[in-house]
């Protein structure tokens, strides 16, 4: 669990880092530039690192707590499926525009009350 927390925390350093570097160079940047697109995309080559340290940790996991954590994934698929569809049937009828930042924030939510009640489900 120590080497996947290290492994996770770098991962998301880099992420942060890259993210910065992003916003900076993009806003310095010109509007026509064709480097715009690589260097807004920056930030997701660490976080394709964080989802294959994510998915070996998970791997490495005994059969309960694999169950248990696709238990809450399901949940945080199916609850956010539900939540997004229901927000973009508002927004016809007038609500804002959210962004699709959003999306990732409410599944990672969903995950983590969905982890709890799993958790206490098996114990």
């Amino acid at each position: 669990m120590k080497k996947y927390f290290i492994e996770f925390t770098i991962a998301m350093v880099c992420y942060a880092a890259l993210l910065l570097l992003s916003v900076f160079l993009l806003k310095e940047m010109d509007s026509a530039s064709l480097f715009r697109v690589p260097v807004a995309l920056l930030p997701m080559i660490p976080a394709i690192g964080i989802c294959w340290v994510v998915i070996r940790q998970l791997r490495s996991m005994d059969e309960l707590q694999r169950k248990i954590q696709f238990e809450a994934l399901s949940w945080a698929f199916g609850l956010t499926a539900v939540t997004t569809f229901s927000y973009g049937f508002l927004e016809t009828i007038g609500f804002p525009k959210l962004s699709y930042f959003l999306i990732w924030p409410v599944m990672a939510a969903f995950w983590i009350v969905a982890l709890s009640a799993s958790k206490k489900r098996y114990s």
